[in-house]
């Protein structure tokens, strides 16, 4: 094993803490499942993962193409254009059959033509793709944003939505992601910063929620118990206990599709693995 930082080694007096190197998504894949963080980011090598799902590939496209589409001369970013770009993007990962493939592409291309009509292909954002990263008292924390847009004087954090439902500002207002997006927007581009959007590409909706300082401090402030809870697991294990405990593994349904079931047995025994395109909503008959 190796830690992801030095987070678990003591402090000795008068030496700054080291400060645990963290993401939103490694934050919520400790929340969710211990054992998930530590293959994800704490075992070298990390085990083998499971089948690509396809829902993963459609998402996956879709947002590659929002990203090439702005890299494309303005006279260029048409509806057309988007899909040439899915087309050369799209792969069959995960999908039953080249025909199943072939209708989800049909299907996402439908989507983009309908997305991209809305947009303006003269207003470029500020960031596309665009690694951000701050610091708290426990972390260095960083992760990718789909997209900046410049308002005024103000940054927007952007995030694609790819799924079968609609997005809701609530949806907006808990995402402890987004939030903690903004913080790193602000010390990273030094601008302010504190709406964040979710663009549903399906149905071109769009929730957002305006943060408040206080909205902020209680969502790093979350993000930071998290981090105390990782460090602790890091140091237990440093300090001879079982990995296996130190990161348990949180057995429900999600096992059913979690990256890491092949090396997890405990995964393996709480449910049945979920085909991988059993999320694609016209041939999924239960509620994920």
């Amino acid at each position: 094993m190796r830690n992801p930082s030095d987070a678990g080694q003591s402090v000795l007096p008068g030496i700054p803490r080291r400060l645990l190197r963290a993401s939103p998504k490694s934050l919520a894949d400790f929340s969710d499942c211990p054992r998930r963080y530590r293959y994800a980011n704490v075992d070298r090598p990390s085990p083998p993962r499971g089948p690509r799902f396809a829902h993963h590939t459609v998402g996956t496209a879709l947002h590659q193409v929002l990203t090439q589409w702005y890299d494309l001369p303005v006279e260029r970013r048409t509806p057309a254009s988007a899909r040439q770009l899915l087309y050369a993007t799209w792969t069959p990962a995960g999908f039953r059959d080249d025909e199943q493939s072939d209708r989800w592409r049909a299907r996402a291309a439908g989507w983009l033509t309908d997305f991209v009509a809305d947009l303006d292909p003269e207003v470029e954002p500020r960031a596309r793709e665009r690694t951000v990263s701050t610091t708290t008292e426990r972390m260095t924390l960083s992760g990718r944003v789909d997209r900046i847009d410049e308002r005024g004087e103000e940054l927007v954090v952007v995030d694609y939505k790819t799924g079968r439902n609609p997005s809701t500002d609530d949806e907006a207002r808990g995402s402890q992601a987004l939030a903690l997006y903004v913080l790193a927007v602000r010390r990273t581009l030094r601008r302010p910063c504190s709406r964040v959007e979710l663009h549903h590409v399906p149905t071109g909706t769009v929730a957002s929620f305006e943060h408040t300082e206080r909205s902020l401090a209680n969502h790093a402030r979350r993000a930071e118990d998290v981090a105390i809870d990782i460090a602790a697991a890091l140091q237990a294990v440093d300090d001879g206990q079982d990995p296996d405990a130190a990161f348990p593994t949180v057995p429900g349904r999600q096992c059913g599709w979690c990256d890491f079931r092949p090396a997890c047995p405990t995964g393996q025994a709480a449910t049945p693995a979920r085909e991988p395109w059993s999320f694609l909503a016209e041939d999924d008959e239960t509620t994920a």
